[in-house]
């Protein structure tokens, strides 16, 4: 895994947040990006978002309401994770862009859908 992103995977506490984003998420002043878009598309959202689940323990999600009428895919991704267990809270875009100011960071990828966005809210493994 990308060193700098491991480091903070592995610093991560109880109820942190870590932010992955679409190319095109603006990230609030103060919080660090881990930038990995290389090209639109690339790399996409659900190939980082499932190497980053597999590795820090998630309690809860955030996602804008907005996938509902804009994103397919994001939709079915939430369904899954809430099938899974997880509890998800739903914010309207504007007040999910605001949320991200409390992230430990955002992790851009090169997804150029739209909402392609989900607050990780860390859990404990133990």
């Amino acid at each position: 895994m990308h060193a700098e992103l491991n480091r903070l995977i592995a610093a991560m506490g109880h109820t942190d947040t870590l932010v992955i984003a679409d190319a095109g998420l603006p990230v609030p002043p103060g919080v660090p990006c881990i930038d990995l878009a290389i090209r639109p598309g690339l790399p996409a959202f659900a190939d980082v978002f499932a190497a980053i689940h597999a590795e820090l323990a998630v309690e809860a999600v955030t996602a804008a309401r907005e996938i509902h009428t804009h994103n397919p895919a994001m939709q079915a991704l939430v369904g899954q994770l809430r099938a899974q267990g997880l509890r998800v809270e739903e914010l309207d875009h504007e007040t999910f862009k605001q949320a991200c100011g409390r992230a430990r960071a955002v992790v851009r990828t090169g997804e150029t859908t739209p909402y392609a966005n989900l607050i990780l809210h860390a859990g404990v493994t133990f």
